[in-house]
């Protein structure tokens, strides 16, 4: 009998949304509700951002899954990181102590850079390049769900069931996305440069071919890095947003959740304009509309924190700049050298997740010692860099 498989690309597309709207919570659920979870730990929110930042920090594994799975198949190395994500997530749920936290983020955290990335890249490869903004935009829209139905979600859990019902809520739909992506066809890009030359082993050469991304490779490594600037901007930002509302707002888990809905809605928006019109339009000239927008909310954010509504509204506006940006420059990304494409994409997501382990100290600290003079003006300042990187280096795509 023939097994089944999910074949067509909506299939596709709607398992790896269901499945990402876990993962994608899981990214996010320290971001609105790190006091929450610090208190049913038992620790400070300082030294849980800095454990945060330890999760992040295992993103810079994610290259080697995406070398892996450049050599032995998208599918497999997905599965994986869903089986390290979700025992990350029950571990952390467990309250067994600091040990078990530390252990639960290394889980969490070199899962998440296994799937997303890989993710991101094997739907890269079935999508014809006309159509690959739509369809990376549609697949982002799990992020957007992720706030509208996943953080809200865990807001009323944290209040009503406890702080530590997500966490398994979360694991156990992670594992379920594991069983469904065993239902995947295999894919498999063309055999890398690397592995076409037939080096094994540890060498300097070997090393430098890791990190080579061919002859695109400076637009390559130019779309990278703006995107982790950018990535760091946001990030320094919304670690901090959820101490800030809480401290100077008095909102409590669930109106944190209701606000993070809010932010999920612009993430949607942003997402949505992507799939309607970066083809269209542009991938590049996309990515640099989105950092123009963030940049003039970034700058904004001091002198909007004068009442609840225009600081949730400058969040709103911040939430959608960032994520058409971002969402653009993945497709922008996948396209920069398509023999490569694992490499590339998990690249990307490892220079990302290094910008995010540096906010999980930058943020908070940030916070505490200058309140919002200590987020918006940093953020502007990365987000220039990055536009002003893309824009002299980036280019459309490899051709």
């Amino acid at each position: 009998m023939k097994r089944f498989q999910l074949s067509t690309v909506p299939q596709l597309l709607a398992a790896s949304i269901a499945t990402r709207l876990t993962t994608d919570t899981t990214a996010q659920l320290f971001n609105s509700f790190l006091v929450t979870i610090a208190a049913g730990l038992g620790m400070d929110v300082l030294t849980l951002g800095r454990l945060v930042s330890l999760r992040s920090l295992m993103g810079l594994a994610s290259p080697l899954f995406g070398s892996a799975a450049d050599r032995f198949g998208y599918r497999r190395v997905m599965r994986i990181g869903l089986l390290l994500a979700a025992a990350g997530m029950f571990f952390i749920g467990s309250g067994g102590g600091l040990a078990t936290v530390v252990v639960g983020m290394v889980l969490s955290g070199i899962g998440l850079s296994a799937f997303v990335p890989t993710l991101q890249a094997y739907m890269s490869a079935r999508l014809p390049y006309h159509q690959l903004a739509r369809g990376i935009g549609i697949l982002e829209y799990s992020w957007a769900l992720a706030g509208i139905v996943g953080l809200f979600a865990m807001g009323f859990l944290f209040e009503d069931v406890g702080w530590q019902a997500p966490f398994f809520v979360l694991g156990a739909g992670m594992l379920g996305g594991w069983v469904l992506f065993g239902f995947f066809p295999s894919a498999r890009t063309e055999r890398t440069a690397l592995q076409r030359s037939g080096m094994t082993g540890f060498s300097l050469a070997r090393l430098a071919a890791f990190f080579d991304l061919g002859p695109n490779r400076r637009s390559a490594w130019a779309v990278i890095v703006s995107a982790a600037l950018l990535f760091f901007a946001q990030f320094h930002v919304i670690i901090a947003h959820g101490a800030w509302l809480q401290a100077e707002y008095g909102l409590g888990p669930a109106l944190l959740g209701s606000v993070a809905l809010a932010q999920g809605l612009a993430d949607l928006c942003g997402s949505v304009l992507v799939s309607l019109i970066t083809d269209r339009v542009g991938k590049k000239r996309s990515v640099q509309a989105g950092m123009l927008g963030a940049l003039l909310v970034f700058i904004a954010l001091p002198f909007v924190n004068v009442g609840l509504w225009p600081v949730i509204g400058a969040l709103v506006l911040m939430r959608f700049a960032f994520e058409f940006g971002i969402v653009a420059n993945i497709s922008l990304a996948s396209e920069q050298a398509p023999d490569r494409r694992g490499k590339v994409m998990t690249l990307a997501a490892a220079l990302n997740l290094l910008g995010g382990t540096i906010t999980g100290f930058s943020g908070p600290w940030a916070y505490t010692h200058f309140g919002v003079w200590g987020l918006g003006p940093v953020a502007a300042i990365s987000t220039a860099v990055a536009l002003v990187l893309l824009t002299v280096w980036g280019r459309e795509g490899a051709e």
